[in-house]
């Protein structure tokens, strides 16, 4: 594993074969976010989105306890409308960035992940979380809202009714429960032997190796189609589809695909 050349006061990236991890590191805070972290993140994922090494992202939170336990409420304290609003839009930036970067973002959801934290979390494009994990948008305890996405991604993910109740309650949720509602794709259970946090780096490695085998180009039209489509009309979402689709006959990788499937080999992919 080797480590990218920049360094960071918030945040640790090491790459494997075509994976970034990305851990957010903050552990005397439990990984809060503030508007510094958050200007690194941007710049660390503008860095990432540029590498044609990289195919998948891995996004998690150092230590045991947290993955962000949400934004730094020392910080918030201190400031007025003008700033509250432009520290949601930080966010919302920085996730939408995620969310759009064209490649897969996978959040390894390690402990707390509370109001930012969560709201990170639904910007990638898969989450997987160990056992103890919470979940939840408590912001209303602090007389806030969800500021950095939450209002809209977390309505996306679960619907309407059960988004509203936890804004509305500002409770927690467990794991098992992310999971039913459709908050977390998997639980990473672990066997005989393995911790939690070893039994959740194991699935989202596994996971993120097989995504990053597949055709880098058709990904990243894949999650275009998906998140831009999502946004749409079903008709206007079924015509960039149809777009995207044809889009990928002018690429090299499907030409590598369809031949290698006919001459019976693993395809090679380029990314072009």
């Amino acid at each position: 594993m080797t480590t990218a050349a920049r360094t960071y006061e918030f945040l640790s990236i090491e790459k494997q074969d075509q994976v970034a991890i990305v851990t957010i590191s903050r552990p005397e805070k439990l990984n809060a976010l503030n508007h510094a972290l958050l200007a690194e993140l941007d710049g660390a994922l503008d860095t990432l989105r540029a590498d044609a090494s990289v195919r998948v992202l891995v996004v998690t939170g150092a230590g045991e306890k947290a993955f962000v336990a949400g934004a730094d409420i020392v910080e918030l304290n201190t400031l007025d409308a003008s700033g509250g609003k432009r520290f949601s839009e930080a966010g919302q930036r920085v996730f939408d960035q995620i969310e759009t970067c064209g490649k897969v973002v996978i959040a390894a959801i390690n402990g707390f992940c509370l109001g930012g934290g969560c709201e990170l979390a639904m910007s990638a494009h898969i989450r997987i979380a160990v056992p103890g994990a919470k979940f939840g948008q408590p912001e209303v305890n602090l007389g806030l809202i969800p500021g950095a996405g939450g209002t809209q991604r977390l309505t996306r993910l679960v619907g309407r009714g059960r988004a509203l109740e936890l804004i509305l309650s500002g409770g927690t949720i467990d794991a098992a429960e992310a999971h039913r509602i459709g908050l977390v794709n998997q639980i990473a259970a672990p066997s005989e032997g393995q911790t939690p946090i070893d039994a959740m780096r194991a699935a989202v490695e596994a996971l993120a190796g097989t995504i990053a085998s597949k055709g880098p180009v058709a990904v990243r039209y894949a999650i275009e189609a998906v998140v831009a489509g999502g946004e749409q009309p079903q008709a206007d979402g079924l015509r960039l589809e149809a777009t995207l689709f044809g889009l990928c006959f002018a690429t090299e990788d499907m030409k590598e695909g369809t031949s290698a499937f006919k001459e019976k080999r693993k395809a090679a992919f380029k990314g072009r």
